[in-house]
């Protein structure tokens, strides 16, 4: 599978990249779709029944790209299934690249808030990708750029619109 890694570059002013988990990074929600515990055998994980559990194709090449760049990667997800979320990130072999992580139910604002006051990072340096409207119609109300991820999860044409829309409301400002 081709990526278009080549085509996401640093951008100064854009420091840390966030990310949803269900529906963004994986096709499922953690607390529907897979059943606990968990295990890794080989490269792949799966669930208690012994069904495979899969992310999007592109995520881990993206993730990898994202911080050979120096960007900060970040997770914000409002499950209730904190510690099987955490647990996937540690089977999938991600936390490697994740420097940021708000897993609780709650409002996407109060995560954002979170991660920029651990990061130290502005509202106005991050960019946000997330499945459900909602909370990108949140990003607005705290001036986050936040990208809405459809059918196909995270990509990295996605990455480059995301980037893409970033740059052009920064210069707006």
């Amino acid at each position: 599978m081709a990526n278009d890694d080549g085509m996401i570059e640093k951008i100064d002013n854009l420091k840390l990249i966030v990310f949803d988990l269900d529906y963004t990074l994986w096709p499922f929600w953690v607390d529907t779709h897979v059943t606990p515990p968990f295990r890794r055998n080989g490269e792949n994980v799966y669930d208690a029944h012994g069904i495979l559990v899969k992310y999007y194709p592109e995520v881990p090449a993206i993730l990898e790209r994202l911080k050979s760049l120096g960007y900060k990667i970040g997770i914000a997800s409002r499950t209730s299934c904190m510690d099987e979320a955490n647990e996937l990130l540690k089977l999938f072999r991600w936390n490697q690249w994740i420097d940021y992580k708000q897993i609780y139910p709650g409002c996407k604002i109060t995560h954002l808030t979170k991660l920029s006051k651990q990061s130290g990072i502005e509202f106005n340096q991050i960019i946000f990708f997330d499945d459900e409207h909602r909370n990108i119609q949140d990003m607005k109300r705290i001036n986050v750029c936040s990208i809405l991820v459809e059918n196909d999860g995270m990509t990295f044409k996605l990455l480059k619109n995301g980037f893409d829309k970033f740059i052009d409301a920064t210069a707006k400002n």
